[in-house]
């Protein structure tokens, strides 16, 4: 995982942070606050966006906060863990034509962890937003970072993504996000 993110070559993953969940995971309302400035700098900066929702028949869709601001045709339901074993997902993704796919969502340390090994294995660069990715247990969200990191796995952080897709100041992209980022 070598160089800078960039908004062209990016497309933003939010992994199953729903109504269920998000509720049972330690510091998931920080993950899902940083999912959102992440959502918000896609928006502005014109970065795809995939959702994926794990069995939202059973743990609901996602969050109010992600919802409103990705269009439905991008929320995917799956039932397999990782994103890339979602034949509609990974068709998704690999027809965005983005080289580098930036991660947030829960759990850490199933969903995210197998999603960020099924993308480089398709060739493709992920790179897991600390500070957007959640678990049940801190001790499992630590184990899927370290487990992530120690694989070669980009490991950043919303601000880094937000200023790297950005690239300078005094544009009114970077007047917008950097209120959003104070």
């Amino acid at each position: 995982m070598n160089g800078l993110l960039t908004a062209a070559d990016s497309l933003l993953l939010v992994v199953d942070i729903q109504e269920r969940l998000a509720p049972a995971v330690e510091a998931g309302d920080a993950a899902t606050a940083r999912t959102v400035l992440l959502l918000e700098a896609a928006r502005v900066l014109q970065v795809p966006v995939v959702v994926s929702e794990q069995y939202p028949a059973g743990l609901g869709p996602s969050v109010a906060s992600v919802r409103e601001r990705v269009a439905e045709a991008d929320r995917y339901p799956k039932v397999t863990f990782s994103c890339v074993g979602d034949a509609a997902i990974r068709a998704r993704l690999l027809a965005a034509g983005r080289r580098q796919v930036v991660a947030v969502g829960m759990e850490t340390h199933v969903c995210v962890l197998q999603s960020a090994f099924g993308l480089a294995a398709l060739g493709l660069a992920p790179y897991i937003v600390e500070d957007a990715v959640a678990s049940r247990r801190a001790s499992d969200r630590a184990a899927g970072l370290a487990r992530m990191r120690a694989a070669g796995i980009g490991i950043v952080s919303a601000e880094m993504v937000v200023f790297e897709w950005l690239e300078r100041a005094g544009s009114a992209q970077f007047k917008e996000l950097s209120r959003l980022v104070k």
